[in-house]
């Protein structure tokens, strides 16, 4: 049995992975899903990370799933607890030392091509059910800029096995653009998934099935 570690993106709460790990415990894996303090000016980085070691507690076997600018958090979540799979969906891919908000200028984001859209529901949610887009927009909360000035506290990447997956329709990172970014900063060809950028609403059963076969491929099966 594994442990999955769900780390949310921006603004957002630990409530969007609830589809996804209602899937996963029914295959027999433990889940946890804190809410990150990214509405507290006084939280950075580290403060992320701690919401999250706090929330895993004695538990083993983790696989940790970092969505977005979760990516940033999951990677200094395996400094501090042993993690046997780091995943990474729809993320950002953070650099040593690197500042979040240095991140879009340093992996020429702004030079990618892509289209522009007003309606978040369109840009972050556009295959996710009406009823279930709206009230993920309803939990968003703030995102303080606290996390973006101060260079993160990565020295290097973490010892652990690290997968990426992508959505092929995501409308905030375009798939061509975490392609290259994959490549240029893991080394790493990702997989994919059909879907916009929040899998764990949008293809929540196919998410998991992945996630669950990634345990699997890491000897992290339910008969454990």
């Amino acid at each position: 049995m594994a442990t999955f570690v769900f780390i949310h993106g921006a603004g957002d709460v630990g409530w969007s992975w609830h589809l996804v790990e209602a899937e996963l415990r029914a295959k027999g894996h433990d889940t946890i899903a804190p809410d990150l303090p990214v509405d507290d000016d006084s939280a950075g980085l580290p403060e992320y990370v701690d919401a999250v070691v706090g929330a895993i507690g004695d538990r083993a076997d983790l696989v940790v799933v970092g969505h977005s600018l979760g990516g940033l958090v999951a990677p200094l979540v395996c400094d501090r607890v042993p993690v046997e799979l780091l995943v990474l969906v729809a993320p950002m891919i953070p650099a040593p030392g690197e500042a979040p908000g240095d991140y879009s200028a340093n992996t020429g984001y702004y030079e990618e091509e892509r289209e522009e859209y007003d309606d978040p529901i369109a840009l972050f949610l556009q295959d996710v059910p009406p009823d279930l887009a709206a009230e993920a927009l309803k939990r968003e909360r703030g995102q303080s800029g606290a996390c973006f000035g101060e260079p993160s506290p990565l020295k290097e990447w973490p010892n652990v096995p690290t997968r990426v997956l992508i959505a092929t329709d995501d409308r905030v990172f375009p798939p061509a653009y975490l392609r290259r970014v994959s490549q240029e900063r893991l080394n790493i060809t990702p997989d994919e998934l059909p879907g916009g950028h929040v899998p764990a609403l949008g293809r929540p059963q196919e998410l998991a099935t992945r996630l669950a076969t990634y345990a699997a491929d890491q000897g992290l099966s339910t008969s454990r």
